[in-house]
């Protein structure tokens, strides 16, 4: 086994063991990512969904579907990326419900752990959640479809798949963005 591969091997046994915070009393599973350790680019969501919960997977059920479509836009292999999100557990009560500042707080050493492990060149935010625990000073909107450049990272900021099923205008936008990463990563 390779060394990232190992780490993250490693790296995933703990966060499975995690409790810092109350998510864990009613997790299914825990949804620490995948996909390649050897990537240079890194997707970012907000948490895991229900379907995430019953899989232990990253994006499998509709906003999966969705993104598989976008990653198909983009010239991107899901094999060949790293999908993951700042929380490692679904948020409930209710389902689905967005994440509290405190869950974000006590999972985001995971999630630097892995950026750590990985090195991608480009990370991918997918939403508000993903956007503000890089840049909590600055709003989605004023990003959204551009580039930012900051220590040594590369960040493409577009919307996170969910909003594109729910409403018609933010798909549209989130395939011109899918496309536009296309001309830029390669």
């Amino acid at each position: 086994m390779k060394t990232k591969e190992k780490e993250l091997t490693q790296l995933n046994e703990k966060i499975k063991k995690c409790k810092k915070c109350e998510l864990w009393k009613m997790r299914n599973n825990v949804v620490p990512g995948e996909g390649s350790s050897n990537t240079k680019v890194m997707i970012i969501g907000q948490a895991p969904g229900v379907q995430e919960d019953k899989t232990g997977r990253p994006f499998v059920g509709p906003a999966g579907k969705f993104l598989n479509y976008l990653l198909e836009l983009a010239g991107l292999n899901r094999k060949e990326i790293f999908i993951t999100s700042p929380l490692k557990c679904l948020p409930q009560p209710p389902v689905n419900r967005k994440p509290k500042k405190n869950e974000i707080e006590a999972c985001l050493p995971w999630l630097k752990k892995q950026i750590e492990i990985i090195n991608p060149e480009i990370l991918i935010l997918l939403g508000e959640v993903a956007f503000s625990v890089f840049f909590p000073d600055k709003k989605l909107k004023d990003f959204r479809g551009k580039w930012i450049e900051e220590k040594n990272r590369k960040f493409f900021v577009t919307y996170h798949p969910a909003a594109g099923i729910r409403f018609p205008k933010i798909k549209k936008i989130l395939e011109e963005d899918f496309k536009k990463l296309k001309t830029l990563i390669f």
